[in-house]
């Protein structure tokens, strides 16, 4: 599957795009595009990487992401039913030249320049959109583009936001790393039980050892080795919350070498034991009270 930076609107003229993702998965692809993207997961979990950020995602997540960011999202494990996600796409002057330097629209200008950096946005702000966005796809063109303004203004007015990767992320992407990482991203998908070295990885896309660390920490702005544990953890909170597998089994599931490993990594990360992040999700609400 070819990953590259590439123009997602494909009609002349077109400065918006919006439309239903439905499948069995996600594609796999790592890539970027010059048109900022809105995403709402109607249905699916796995995992979501934005720029040097790494984190597990499930149905209601709503993330923005800036033009050139890379990013990508993957479906781990059997799913239940279909992935669906509504994506909104749209280029900087879908209203014409300059008008995010009108008064009017400066809490918009600030949301996207933000967005540099990826947004995640909270569950309550997402549950409150997602009866708009699931909608806006069957809208006529002119509706989309007023939805979309209005989507955008609200969640401009929302503090409760979380940025995502590092200010000092590399955003200059060609394709063949795009090509690369996509490489590296699915190997380790796909074999994250197993002791995964670096020499293999290495060989995949055709580099040294040495040069695929330098290359690797350029490219990603982290060590290989720290973009593998942040995947395992973030796999581990994925099956913290859908499963009811022991700390053990979860331990064994992710491919970590011993239980220790893992309470330390998890707890680095989350200032929690593997067990305290369990109980305290599970301590949520699942409905309200009225």
């Amino acid at each position: 599957m070819k990953a590259a930076y590439r123009n997602v609107l494909e009609e002349k003229g077109q400065s918006i795009r919006v439309f239903v993702f439905e499948d069995k998965e996600f594609p796999a692809a790592w890539h970027s595009h010059p048109q900022y993207e809105l995403t709402f997961i109607a249905s699916s979990s796995g995992m979501r990487y934005i720029g040097d950020h790494i984190h597990n995602f499930t149905s209601g997540d709503l993330v923005l992401v800036g033009t050139n960011l890379p990013h990508s999202w993957k479906t781990v494990g059997e799913q239940q039913s279909l992935v669906k996600a509504i994506i909104i796409q749209f280029s900087e002057d879908f209203l014409g030249t300059n008008w995010l330097d009108k008064f009017e629209f400066s809490q918009i200008k600030q949301l996207l320049t933000l967005s540099a950096r990826g947004i995640q946005f909270s569950d309550a702000t997402a549950k409150a959109l997602a009866p708009t966005l699931l909608q806006l796809p069957e809208k006529s063109a002119f509706d989309k583009v007023i939805g979309l303004v209005q989507i955008l203004q609200t969640l401009a007015q929302k503090k409760e936001h979380q940025l995502l990767s590092t200010a000092g992320f590399n955003t200059s992407i060609t394709g063949e790393d795009s090509k690369r990482i996509s490489t590296v991203l699915t190997y380790v998908k796909n074999n994250v039980q197993s002791k995964i070295a670096i020499s293999m990885v290495a060989s995949l896309v055709g580099l040294t050892e040495v040069s695929f660390c330098r290359y690797f920490k350029k490219v990603h702005n982290k060590p290989f080795i720290a973009f593998l544990n942040e995947f395992r953890i973030a796999l581990a909170c994925k099956l913290l919350i859908e499963t009811d597998l022991t700390v053990s089994e979860i331990g064994y599931e992710c491919g970590f070498g011993s239980i220790t490993l893992l309470h330390r990594l998890f707890k680095k990360k989350h200032f929690m034991t593997p067990l305290d992040y369990r109980n305290q999700y599970r301590s949520i609400p699942t409905t309200s009270k009225k």
